[in-house]
């Protein structure tokens, strides 16, 4: 051990110990903040490749129009594509509410439209006076 430290000592490096419980300690000669800089520098490297998956949401209506409902399709293919995820909420006004099917006729429609480009994470849900659904980009 004394013979390693004094080789290191003249190279100018740093004397590490690798397996401290190995019989004898198994020690390794080197630029210790170099090899903490290389760690960090491959740490952030592999932290700026990582694509955040973000949450997107289009909001409907059960009066939404036939060319508006195409409008939010293309919208959610936009979002699909650039990996991001899509929730679907459709908020009832007043006695709205009484006739969810027409909501979940448009829901239906739109997950029909996206099936190519997305697949359904969470199905379509009626909590009170939102419906909503979830919609994940399809893996290829």
């Amino acid at each position: 051990m004394r013979e390693a430290l004094d080789m290191a000592r003249e190279k100018g490096l740093d004397l590490i110990e690798v397996a401290p419980q190995a019989q004898p300690p198994v020690c390794r000669i080197m630029d210790y903040g170099k090899y903490k800089y290389e760690i960090g520098k491959k740490e952030r490297d592999q932290h700026r490749k990582q694509k955040q998956q973000e949450l997107k949401e289009l909001k409907l209506s059960p009066r939404t129009a036939e060319h508006d409902l195409q409008v939010r399709v293309k919208r959610a293919i936009e979002f699909l594509e650039h990996g991001d995820r899509v929730k679907v909420t459709m908020f009832f006004k007043a006695r709205e509410v009484t006739h969810p099917e027409i909501g979940r006729r448009l829901m239906d429609k739109m997950v029909e439209e996206l099936t190519d480009h997305a697949t359904v994470v969470k199905p379509v849900s009626l909590e009170g006076k939102l419906m909503t659904l979830i919609l994940s980009p399809k893996t290829t």
